[in-house]
């Protein structure tokens, strides 16, 4: 057998390098954890417990109004949704927006602390400005306050 002079073949290497993407990949771990706290927009509240299904996701966002512990309104469309509205300018925004979608999916998010009649007078309002089934949002046990 011939041997090869002064040289000798090598093989070429097949592994990847993959330190880079693991860097990126912790650059946007640190990324997502900062801005994920930041992204949950609207008024504090303390949901009420309950043993319930989850909804099934919808096509279009939820027209939510929201009840806090005071009893204050705070609906997710027009103007800042973390301003307080009162009864009328609650009942003429809904209104509006059930009337350009019908099929909107109409939720109250009420306090745990805030009276219950507060929270069925936002229901009626609600009805009042043409929302056909009005839903509730709860906590599920174990994950709230």
């Amino acid at each position: 057998m011939a041997r090869q002079c002064g040289r000798q073949r090598k093989r070429p290497i097949a592994d990847i390098n993959v330190v880079p993407y693991i860097d990126v990949m912790l650059v946007m771990l640190v990324i997502f954890m900062i801005t994920a706290p930041l992204l949950n927009q609207g008024v504090d509240v303390d949901l009420p417990q309950a043993d319930a299904e989850p909804m099934e996701d919808a096509q279009q966002d939820p027209l939510v109004l929201t009840v806090d512990a005071e009893g204050h309104y705070f609906l997710n469309v027009g103007g800042d949704p973390e301003q307080e509205i009162d009864a009328d300018t609650l009942l003429l925004r809904a209104s509006a927006v059930l009337r350009q979608r019908p099929k909107v999916t109409v939720l109250v998010r009420g306090d745990a602390e805030v009276d219950y009649g507060l929270v069925v007078a936002a229901m009626s309002l609600l009805q009042q400005a043409g929302a056909a089934k009005v839903g509730l949002v709860t906590e599920p046990f174990g994950e709230g306050g």
